[in-house]
């Protein structure tokens, strides 16, 4: 068995789910790979977030998005009908009290792969056609859902709502780095912008053997496109899991 399980995700997201990684009886290590900050200027989001009756429909790309629309407007109008990618984003609405009592909420229903192609597949185009779309994101992203919308005579207004960084290598997380890869673990991934900073990071440690070493850790992936990226950076151990943490961690398990 590896002997740690190493959760990548931004630090607000990684709590729980190193609690139940925890409870499976394996040890849960937080290494953020993504850090999320907000925008330098928030009044941008704040205006647009004040208009939001002018949109037929919200789409949301990450719970990131949510949290960060949510925190910018915390009297939400349920009476629009809400859109996310996965169940991450699903678990962040009920957090902010978006229920299926209180909202229209349109995610994938195929949970072995959720993004933003699933959720077009859910969506009723020609309903939209004519209407306007708003799409709540980072600062950068995919352009699969904007472009597909704009492509069915749909407008589109994507909306920054916070920015991703790679966390600094400090003297304090490259000691850690280096423990880690000491010894064999299986390390949660869910963003390939995230794997390829922590391959920067391997590569700034200036040891002999360490982007081997990484290599050959075992990467669990929630997304065909993540897995993609892993094999493209060299990555020879790579489990791809249905989405969402129950898929992550079922996979943890048959691979005890």
């Amino acid at each position: 068995m590896s002997e740690f399980v190493v959760i990548t995700r931004p630090l607000a997201q990684a709590d729980v789910l190193a609690q139940r990684v925890t409870a499976l009886g394996r040890r849960a290590v937080v290494f953020p790979l993504l850090e999320i900050l907000p925008l330098d200027d928030q009044a941008p989001l704040r205006a647009a977030l004040r208009e939001l009756d002018r949109y037929a429909l919200i789409a949301f790309v990450s719970p990131n998005a949510i949290d960060a629309a949510f925190a910018a407007r915390p009297d939400w109008p349920w009476h629009i009908p809400l859109a996310v990618v996965g169940e991450g984003s699903r678990m962040a609405l009920l957090r902010h009290g978006a229920t299926a009592a209180n909202s229209t909420i349109i995610s994938p229903t195929d949970l072995d792969r959720t993004d933003s192609q699933t959720l077009l597949a859910e969506l009723d185009l020609p309903a939209l056609r004519g209407k306007q779309v708003l799409i709540i994101r980072g600062e950068t992203g995919r352009e699969l859902l904007g472009d597909t919308l704009r492509a069915a005579d749909i407008g589109v207004t994507p909306l920054a709502a916070y920015r991703r960084v790679a966390p600094e290598l400090n003297s304090a997380r490259r000691s850690e780095l280096k423990r880690l890869l000491s010894c064999q673990n299986d390390w949660i991934v869910t963003s390939s912008e995230g794997l390829r900073f922590l391959t920067e990071m391997v590569a700034q440690l200036d040891e002999a053997g360490s982007v081997a070493k990484m290599q050959q850790q075992r990467i669990l992936v929630s997304h065909v496109r993540i897995a993609e990226t892993a094999q493209l950076l060299g990555f020879s151990n790579i489990t791809l899991t249905r989405s969402g943490d129950d898929g992550l961690l079922a996979a943890l398990q048959s691979c005890s």
